[in-house]
């Protein structure tokens, strides 16, 4: 067994003997043990449930600590990302330079060795996607509220020399107002010549790429996003696509014809303005501009579509500068100083998130009682109800949606829930007096080690190119069998994003003001343990003694072995048998959730379960979540969604939340469709 001491003075038990201590293979003292990756993050922010997951990727529920602002901490693994770094990359330096109603928030971005995390904007009310699948189809006014939307968003990036390149209902998302935000620039260019040079690379989703990009040929970004804008339009007033085809070579010559249906509800100003979109010559589609002052978009509105910037970037709010001055003891000047640099740190969140409770109508106020505290373990009961989280959902009352176009992990599929004994009291005191002894030992940190691997290059996006030299991103060393071992055993790495900076600011960047900027850097103190959620588990039974130490302390590590021993019978979960509650969760009516007849729950889940092997789904149980998926013939996973039995708020109503993981949107509609409608409630 080896012990370290991390930066924030936690004690960390690595241990060899994994069947000597068969409760920390499931991170039983993640409450005494710090995880590098997350000390950043859990320094600002009390992390909740997940409330989405990808292949490579998770997004989180948390609160900013300091203004108690909701937010989605969006968790990329670099092992896992590979290729798609860079990608990354180009999503995070477009949203650093975008700044609009329509447009999801970047607040923060935090890089450790192993992860990135991209802090976001939270919107609780999912993919407009989900929502038009729950309505069917839109009435044309509804229609007109959301394209409105998504024409301001669509103008302004062109304006600002971006071409989106993956419009879609999945890649919008609704927020607490009902207002649309766009998200995924992970496939945008900013073309090195403007928004007139061509680009080359194929990319999106097949059924709104633009016939140029299908035949290969060069394109201009802003008339391909025009294309993809006729189809989500389309998709909005009718619930369905102007081309699909399960065949994708029959899909790409219904687009390169351009031939679609047109439903007789569709009014005349909206089949006009569809077939301006939709042309097939990209140099007869009609353009943003004249989108603006549209006829169809000016009905029951008195002016053209607003597409600037409400909130524009190197704006400075005095309110929200005088409260960080006050809160943080800076002068205004310095604390304007440190904003200005837009390095997208947990300066920049507080502002950002300052703005968005002004801009909403709330107190332009820090939370005072959010300084953290000094690590302890006296409360547990706190730590239990968190670690909940997970699994119940937290906030009953918030559904929980995909961020994105993200792909759901087969690993994914297999999950267990965990409960606590209830000698939280003897097991603190007992822990106590394992970290006194604790305290008689010296422990040594090890060294990172320099990284270097290679980097991919975007040449389309020449703001957004990765060398071998410079780069904003520390890539993961390569993997070798000693790997984990020394990932566990090394210290946190310095952030290396390279941030973007607003020119209007004009700092210059001289020694003296470097420092004072280090001296006055707006931070908040050690977190409590308490805070960290479930997820952030640490792998103990990867280390492995150190020699040196084991001579020469073999005596005192006897007795913390012992002490050690106590504290893990006291701690060590058990797994829960059978469902991880009493009945199902209670939600609200969303339009994410389909009611039904049956007043059983336990019923209408048989009837599901009965369904899904006749329609080739498979399936894990998990209490009245059933995590679904199909395969093709060679074994590859098409298609992954959750389907929940639920009680609603209202009495005696039973019904089923359907979320999408992974796949393509409109099969999925379908064959969600198809199990429900066979389903007898």
């Amino acid at each position: 067994m080896k012990v370290t001491v991390s930066s924030w003075g936690i004690y960390i038990v690595h241990v060899e003997d994994k069947a000597k201590y068969p409760g920390l293979s499931r991170g039983t003292l993640t409450t005494q043990m710090a995880v590098d990756d997350y000390e950043e993050l859990l320094k600002h922010y009390d992390v909740h449930e997940t409330i989405g997951t990808g292949g490579f990727a998770k997004v989180k529920l948390a609160t900013h600590l300091l203004t108690g602002e909701k937010v989605a901490v969006k968790i990329m693994d670099k092992d896992s990302l590979g290729d798609d770094l860079p990608r990354v990359k180009t999503e995070i330096e477009a949203m650093k330079n975008l700044s609009h109603q329509h447009v999801c928030r970047l607040y923060h971005v935090i890089e450790t060795q192993k992860k990135i995390f991209m802090i976001l904007e939270y919107c609780p009310g999912g993919e407009l996607f989900d929502y038009i699948i729950a309505k069917d189809r839109l009435t044309e006014d509804e229609a007109r509220v959301f394209f409105r939307q998504i024409v301001s968003a669509v103008a302004y990036i062109h304006s600002e020399g971006y071409a989106h390149r993956d419009l879609k209902p999945e890649n919008l998302l609704i927020d607490e107002d009902h207002n649309l935000k766009l998200i995924d620039f992970g496939l945008c260019a900013k073309p090195k010549g403007g928004m007139d040079y061509q680009l080359m690379t194929c990319c999106g989703s097949p059924a709104y790429a633009a016939p140029e990009l299908i035949q290969g040929k060069a394109y201009i970004g802003s008339e391909a996003d025009i294309w993809s804008m006729g189809v989500l339009m389309y998709a909005l007033m009718c619930g369905y696509l102007p081309f699909d085809d399960d065949n994708v070579m029959v899909l790409y010559k219904k687009i390169m014809r351009g031939k679609y249906d047109i439903p007789r509800w569709l009014s005349p100003g909206s089949v006009l303005l569809l077939s301006q979109m939709l042309q097939v010559d990209p140099k007869r589609r009609i353009s943003v501009k004249h989108l603006l002052n549209h006829p169809w978009l000016l009905q029951g509105y008195n002016c053209p579509v607003e597409w600037y910037s409400k909130c524009p970037l190197g704006y400075m709010d005095e309110d929200c500068i005088t409260e960080m001055s006050v809160y943080f003891k800076h002068s205004k000047s310095t604390t304007s100083n440190l904003i200005c640099e837009w390095l997208y740190d947990h300066t920049t969140a507080t502002y950002l998130l300052l703005q968005a409770k002004k801009s909403r109508g709330k107190a332009v106020r820090l939370l005072r009682s959010s300084v953290a505290v000094e690590p302890s373990v006296s409360s547990f009961k706190d730590l239990r109800s968190r670690q909940k989280l997970d699994f119940d959902g937290g906030n009953q009352g918030d559904l929980p949606y995909v961020f994105g176009s993200m792909e759901f992990s087969d690993d994914d599929l297999f999950y267990e829930d965990y409960t606590y004994s209830s000698a939280e009291q003897s097991a603190s005191k007992e822990f106590s007096k394992f970290r006194t002894e604790l305290n008689s030992v010296d422990f040594a940190l090890a060294t990172p080690t320099k990284q270097k691997t290679k980097r991919s290059e975007d040449k389309e996006n020449v703001d957004a190119k990765v060398t071998k030299t410079e780069g904003p991103f520390l890539l993961p060393a390569p993997w070798t069998p000693s790997s984990k071992r020394r990932a566990i055993l090394t210290t946190p790495t310095e952030n290396v994003l390279v941030a973007s900076k607003d020119k209007s600011c004009n700092i210059k960047d001289t020694p003296t003001k470097k420092s004072a900027l280090a001296n006055n850097e707006v931070t908040t103190a050690v977190i409590s343990p308490e805070r960290r959620c479930r997820s952030v588990d640490l792998d103990l039974n990867q280390a492995h003694i150190d020699s040196a130490q084991k001579k020469k302390g073999t005596k005192v590590f006897g007795s913390l072995e012992r002490g050690l021993d106590k504290v893990i019978t006291m701690l060590t979960p058990s797994k829960r048998k059978g469902c991880a509650r009493d009945g199902p969760r209670k939600l609200r009516a969303h339009y994410n959730v389909t009611m039904t007849n049956l007043l059983n729950p336990d019923q209408l889940l048989n009837e599901i379960t009965r369904i899904l092997p006749q329609k080739n789904v498979d399936y894990v149980q998990k209490g009245y979540i059933l995590k679904c998926k199909t395969q093709s013939d060679f074994g590859k996973v098409t298609m992954q969604f959750e389907l929940e039995v639920c009680q609603l708020n209202k009495p005696d109503v039973v019904g089923i939340r359907r979320q999408r993981l992974k796949g393509d949107a409109w099969v999925y509609k379908r064959l969600v469709e198809d199990i429900l409608s066979s389903c007898k409630m």
